[in-house]
């Protein structure tokens, strides 16, 4: 049987390696501390789920549910956006629900990309914005984050010979995995960059609250195209709210990009159960405390497990976002992140992320996902500490 070409640009990765690193490790009697992906394991908050309970009762949220029948849901997003952002957005053409912000940035490219055109993404980055654009027949241009550049790209790095057949850029800040943040010049300049060059700018958003330390809110990149000339942001209920099960998240932007996107999203599928958009108005309309103590518990999290790490040899830039720890190997296992996290699940049941999973440019580091009480988080470093003290 022969397949599309397509699928050549998704074979084997370093997360397929892990999971099987992670299975056999278990097969041979290891525990697995698993913090190798970013699914929260807290709970969704009561009052949503009774939200979602509730309508399961309700006959009319069975069937199908059509683009209209999103509009409650749309308005609350417009609401939400402009009380958060100062910014008012249309509901009817600059909203745009989704089945996880996932669905967004991987469906995006099948608008924007004609076969050959460039994507500007990240490096390191989320794969998924990887997928999207080779889904689409596109290619790659990888903005290298270095930490010199507080892991932000250099847009005047980037070639004139590649601008010339670039469509879009991708963007994410805070940023999974390197945790970093930027400020709201930056993402005016990126706006400019897009304007200068007829770029799509693309901006995943889905950890706007998890900022630590008293760090201002991330600005969304809006406020730098507050015309919506060029830019559309995806944003999910999974990080926020612990709903990444629930899949629902939702796109605000540039009317055309709505639209483009919209029409390809009505030829893939049909929107999420009923039930789970009232959830998602339930989270958008909840007090601030709700996401407040999601944050506490992470931060809390995040200074337990650098400490613990600390406490073994192991210094580790104490991140100000996500839910994530982005730590450089020790020197004796540079270059070597993938080995590293093999073995280290082989012989601990630790499982971390290899950087090199996120791109080329993420050599080098290992992303520890904080999805584990402080306790299993500090035996978890206890165990990193014996398998570096005897390798």
């Amino acid at each position: 049987m022969q397949f599309a070409d397509r699928l050549n640009a998704f074979g084997g990765n370093v997360f397929a390696d892990m999971d099987l690193a992670k299975a056999q490790a278990r097969a041979q009697g290891q525990t697995i501390i698993d913090l190798s992906l970013g699914s929260s394991d807290l709970p969704t908050p009561a009052p949503i789920l009774a939200t979602i309970a509730k309508a399961l009762e309700d006959p009319s949220t069975h069937g199908y549910l059509l683009h209209q029948g999103t509009l409650p849901l749309r308005q609350a997003i417009a609401v939400w956006y402009e009380k958060r952002f100062g910014l008012a957005v249309d509901a009817e053409t600059e909203v745009l629900p989704l089945i996880g912000s996932q669905e967004g940035t991987a469906h995006l490219p099948l608008a924007v990309l004609n076969p050959g055109d460039v994507a500007l993404l990240m490096d390191p980055g989320y794969p998924s914005h990887m997928g999207g654009v080779y889904l689409a027949g596109g290619e790659i241009y990888p903005m290298a984050l270095r930490s010199e550049n507080q892991f932000l790209p250099v847009f005047t790095a980037i070639p004139n010979s590649v601008l010339a057949k670039a469509k879009m850029t991708v963007l994410s800040y805070p940023h999974n995995p390197t945790t970093a943040i930027a400020s709201l010049e930056f993402f005016q300049t990126a706006v400019q960059f897009c304007r200068d060059h007829d770029l799509v700018l693309v901006h995943d958003f889905p950890y706007m609250d998890l900022v630590f330390d008293g760090i201002a809110m991330p600005p969304s990149v809006l406020q730098a195209d507050r015309q919506k000339s060029c830019a559309i942001e995806f944003f999910t209920f999974s990080k926020s709210y612990n709903m990444g099960g629930f899949r629902i998240g939702f796109a605000i932007g540039n009317i055309q990009l709505i639209s483009a996107l919209k029409k390809i999203k009505a030829v893939v599928d049909f929107n999420q159960y009923a039930g789970i958009l009232q959830g998602a108005i339930a989270a958008l309309e909840s007090p601030p405390e709700t996401v407040q103590q999601t944050v506490q518990i992470f931060a809390q999290r995040r200074a337990t497990l650098i400490d613990a790490l600390a406490k073994i040899g192991w210094a580790v830039p104490l991140p100000t976002a996500t839910m994530y720890v982005w730590a450089p190997l020790p020197e004796s296992w540079l270059g070597n992140s993938l080995e590293f996290c093999q073995k280290l699940v082989a012989k601990t049941g630790v499982a971390l992320s290899p950087g090199s999973g996120f791109g080329a440019g993420g050599e080098g580091y290992v992303r520890f996902a904080l999805v584990q009480e402080p306790d299993i988080l500090a035996t978890a470093a206890k165990k990193i500490g014996q398998f570096l003290d005897q390798n």
